[in-house]
């Protein structure tokens, strides 16, 4: 599948993607590169007198064109919403690099997610198994089907650890009672698969002259995202989004969500589902009351280019999303409507969000750009960013934080640990301190321990 609209929106200099036609019969292609940083180089001398998150000597390639580069554009139409500093909310920020985490064999690092103290790094075709204390590597879950090109998304539902994966299957693992994992399921289930192909309805037309059945993905499966104790949701390259029950696993609804590929799911609590795509918009999904499927709530549109990330808050009251348009959009419900309005977008970042992650009232972007920043909202719903981690020396891809880990931070303090994932194939572990909050929300953070 060509992603269009991602190689017109996103500068050369930041987004690559690469199609190889491909033979029916044939394996699965090799991973798609969505997003890889080859924009800049910083002068050593830059360097020396510099921080890395604040040097904005950014050389773009000669070859860029005039539309790449405007690409790059942040949003001027949005109004920005920082208007604070951390001493005007009154806050003592400090943050420190714990340790890297080098799965092996070396490769990007897709996706982390964190579970029961257990951290789950998707790295190339593999999930490598570590202890958030320890930070040692318990265990590494290999597909054996050779074939199954690199696992983009991991969550968690009633016991199982469900993985999405480039051949465009999902799969399902069990945690032993020896502690190891063993592969449960692949969906579909053949037994899913069998029972749809007697009829004839069931198939759809993927390509000329190729029909399949529409309970399956017909490209990579990019997230993964749990709607309740009964549902889950999968969204793909193939612009699908589909419905699983999990208690027998079977596909219970597949819609054509966007124009292009989606990049990015998320679920909120009242199970309400965003999906994020290369055509630009986010589009909002959820069940009109009195029916049995879910239908189009409303789209939203105000990125210049691919949405890449998304993540939203406890409440559901509020929607981050990160594009290669390098700003993040922090959407908010109106009184008079059950949809996102955008309220401003977060400047700073010089290369395309790729990641985003929510822990209360703090927000932790990553992007193209090697730094993850972090942010916090103030009384007024403004944010200032509080403070930059650098280190990484590749994209950062992806984001968690061990919520789970708890810690002795007084009452005007909160510890966490965050974990950052970029493409050189490196995690590294940072412990980040807020003191003396003055946050509206402080009184909820999490109290993290390490």
């Amino acid at each position: 599948m060509k992603l269009r609209s991602l190689l017109s929106t996103c500068s050369a200099t930041i987004c690559t993607t690469t199609t190889t036609p491909q033979k029916e019969n044939s394996e699965p292609p090799q991973p798609k590169l969505l997003f890889y940083e080859t924009s800049s180089t910083i002068s050593d001398a830059t360097t020396a007198a510099t921080s890395p998150s604040l040097d904005t000597s950014y050389n773009y390639s000669s070859g860029s064109s005039l539309h790449s580069n405007l690409s790059l554009q942040t949003l001027p139409s949005v109004p920005s919403l920082q208007k604070f500093s951390p001493d005007t909310l009154n806050l003592t920020v400090s943050h420190g690099y714990l340790t890297s985490l080098k799965p092996s064999p070396a490769a990007h690092v897709n996706f982390l997610a964190v579970h029961n103290h257990l951290l789950y790094a998707a790295s190339g075709n593999r999930i490598h198994v570590f202890n958030t204390t320890t930070f040692a590597l318990l265990e590494t879950l290999t597909v054996n089907n050779s074939s199954s090109g690199s696992v983009k998304s991991v969550t968690f539902q009633n016991g199982n650890v469900l993985t999405s994966h480039q051949d465009s299957k999902i799969r399902v693992w069990k945690l032993m009672e020896n502690k190891r994992h063993k592969q449960s399921a692949t969906l579909p289930t053949l037994e899913d698969r069998l029972l749809r192909s007697i009829l004839h309805k069931n198939y759809v037309n993927v390509r000329r002259h190729r029909r399949r059945l529409w309970i399956q993905h017909q490209d990579a499966v990019t997230g993964l995202a749990v709607i309740n104790d009964n549902l889950m949701c999968s969204v793909s390259w193939d612009k699908y989004l589909k419905i699983w029950k999990t208690s027998n696993f079977r596909c219970v609804e597949s819609i054509k969500a966007h124009d292009d590929a989606i990049n990015a799911v998320v679920v909120a609590a009242d199970g309400t589902i965003y999906t994020g795509s290369a055509d630009h918009r986010i589009k909002v999904w959820g069940k009109p009351i009195g029916e049995n499927k879910h239908g189009l709530i409303a789209t939203l549109e105000k990125h210049k280019s691919a949405v890449n990330a998304l993540a939203i808050n406890d409440a559901g009251s509020v929607l981050f999303s990160g594009a290669c348009d390098r700003s993040i959009l922090v959407w908010e419900k109106e009184d008079s409507a059950n949809h996102m309005a955008v309220t401003g977008a977060l400047r700073g970042h010089r290369n395309a969000i790729l990641c985003l992650l929510n822990v209360s009232d703090l927000l932790f972007s990553g992007s193209a750009d090697r730094t993850v920043r972090i942010w916090q909202r103030g009384f007024d719903g403004k944010f200032c960013c509080l403070t930059v981690l650098d280190g990484h020396r590749q994209p950062v891809r992806s984001l968690v934080a061990d919520s789970d880990s708890q810690g002795s931070g007084s009452g005007s303090e909160s510890i966490i640990k965050v974990f950052s994932g970029s493409f050189e194939g490196e995690i590294r572990v940072w412990k980040v301190v807020v003191s003396n909050l003055a946050s509206p929300m402080s009184s909820h953070l999490f109290k993290l321990r390490l």
